[in-house]
Parts: C-alpha cells; sequence; structure tokens
C-alpha cells in the first residue's frame, strides 16, 4: 500500500522479533522497523512468572505499540503478545494464541490479527537430575530452544530463585541440581522458555502472523479505501449433508472495515456447501 511505502514503523519489542517480523512489513508494505532502546515490554508482563501480565493479551499487546511509538516519536506502532495453554477446541493438545496489532495515530486506525499457533513446544517436566529429562529434552528442541528452571516447591527465601538463557547440557544440569537443592520436595521445576528469541518455534508463527497483517494492512476496503480490510468473524450454519438441518460448522465468513461500517459476506474459501453428517446436532446427537 503506497500510503506507507518508505514509512517507518516502530516496533517494541526487546525479544529479537524483528527477526520474524521486518521482512513482511517491508515486502508488503515498504515499511522500515525501528526498534527503541531500552523498553524494557518485561515490565507489562513476563512469561518467567516474575512480572504478572494485567488485563487480557490484547491490552499488553496495544499498550507496547504505544510505548514505542512515544519512545520514537513515530504515528505508527507495531507490537505482539503471546499466550500458551490447551488448544481452545482441542483441550488436550497445547496451543499458542499470538495476537499483533497495528496503529496509526495519524489516520485514527487500530489493525489486529490473530494467530492459533497449533505447533508449540510449549510444556514442563519436574525432576531432581538432568538424566530424568533425556527424551524430553529432544522432544522441546533443547539447547535451540530455550528452557527455564526454577524449584518446584521453592524452600523460604529460594522463591524468586531461576535460571534461564541456558546454553547447553552441562549448565541446564548445574541449575536442575541449584533449583532441587533449594525445593522442598528436591525437585527443579523445568520449563520451555517461550520468549521469541529463545524459541524458534515461536518466531515461525510470529512470521506467519506479520504476513498475515501486512496482507491485512495492505488490503483497502472497497468502500472507503481505508487499509485493513479483512475477516472479522464466521457465520455459522452450513447444512448438514443428510437433512439439510444447520450446523455449527462455518456457511460464510464477514468482512469488514476498521474505519468505516462497511462489512460484506463471502462464502467459505474452501467451496464446502454441505456438513459432513458427524456434526449435524439432529443427525448425530
Amino acid at each position: 500500500m503506497e500510503r506507507y511505502l518508505n514509512g517507518k514503523v516502530a516496533l517494541a519489542t526487546m525479544h529479537g522479533k524483528e527477526r520474524a517480523i521486518a521482512r513482511p512489513y517491508r515486502a508488503l508494505l515498504g515499511l522500515e522497523l525501528e526498534l527503541p532502546e531500552g523498553l524494557d515490554t518485561d515490565e507489562l508482563g513476563s512469561f518467567d512468572g516474575r512480572v504478572t501480565r494485567e488485563g487480557g493479551p490484547e491490552q499488553a499487546c496495544r499498550r507496547k505499540a504505544q510505548l514505542g511509538m512515544a519512545a520514537l516519536g513515530l504515528p505508527l506502532g507495531l507490537a505482539s503478545e503471546g499466550s500458551f495453554g490447551p488448544h481452545p477446541g482441542l483441550p488436550i493438545l497445547a496451543a499458542g494464541v499470538e495476537v499483533m496489532v497495528f496503529l496509526d495515530r495519524e489516520r485514527g486506525l487500530e489493525i489486529w490479527e490473530r494467530l492459533i499457533a497449533r505447533r508449540t513446544n510449549f510444556d514442563h517436566r519436574c525432576a531432581a537430575k538432568l538424566a530424568e529429562l533425556e527424551g524430553w529434552l529432544a522432544q522441546v528442541g533443547f539447547p535451540a530452544h530455550g528452557l527455564i528452571v526454577r524449584p518446584e516447591h521453592a524452600c523460604s527465601g529460594a522463591e524468586t530463585l531461576l535460571f534461564k538463557d541456558l546454553p547447553d547440557h552441562p549448565r541446564l544440569a548445574g541449575a536442575i541440581a541449584a533449583a532441587s537443592s533449594s525445593s522442598n520436595n528436591g525437585r527443579a521445576q523445568v520449563e520451555t522458555d517461550m520468549r521469541a528469541h529463545r524459541n524458534p518455534t515461536r518466531m515461525a508463527s510470529l512470521r506467519a502472523l506479520a504476513t498475515k497483517l501486512a496482507r491485512r494492512i495492505a488490503t483497502a476496503c472497497p468502500a472507503c479505501t481505508a487499509p485493513g480490510w479483512g475477516r472479522l468473524d464466521v457465520v455459522p450454519g452450513l447444512p448438514c449433508g443428510w437433512c439439510g438441518m444447520p450446523t455449527p460448522l462455518t456457511l460464510r465468513e464477514r468482512f469488514g472495515c476498521v474505519s468505516c461500517s462497511h462489512t460484506e459476506e463471502h462464502p467459505r474459501p474452501d467451496g464446502l456447501a454441505e456438513a459432513d453428517p458427524q456434526h449435524c446436532p439432529l443427525c448425530n446427537p
């Protein structure tokens, strides 16, 4: 979109997210990222649990972008925020939910995109020594992916003991030994480090989300030409292939503008016209 060509956008990050985000914004919008020096985004909440995030991820994400804009004096801001836990549709699986916002103060625009990352190494284990974790370490990708170590049940005075940025197995073994000796049950909690610069799997999700948002920014509203036209939500009701009754599956997608009230409904992109009866509340109650 030419309106942003050769512009600069403040990216609030201290965890190397520019490595995943810069290319999509340069290629699709002609925007260059600028990072504010000395901005501690962990003050809004940290993955190690030392700083509790206030409000939801969207609130923290918006605040990050605003802080970056203020620090650099730029009218454009960009930030992302992630949270990890059970998959919203399949609770037995872990997933990450990433949100990203683009703020344009001069045009009064706030453009969002969201990504459910089904591929994640988010996990934790408890152990007294490194040998207990041999198979799990390979599963979560250590040392390419970082780990955080702390006492499982900290003794008095060891509540803040925490190890991270561990580069290899010997350093990890030492951290587990120190954390175990400071735990009432003699065990350490070892968890995946979800900070972007210590988690290549998460970095790949951020790259996909950045591309998704940049494409949305590059798409003009068909009514008012403002940037940010994209999908708002879905309309359920795909008819059952047996009885024709509406099912919870998506029938249409609703698109809208972030600037004006214009919306449109479009058919499912995969062209599916009927739902499998397994999804029908009448045929498969």
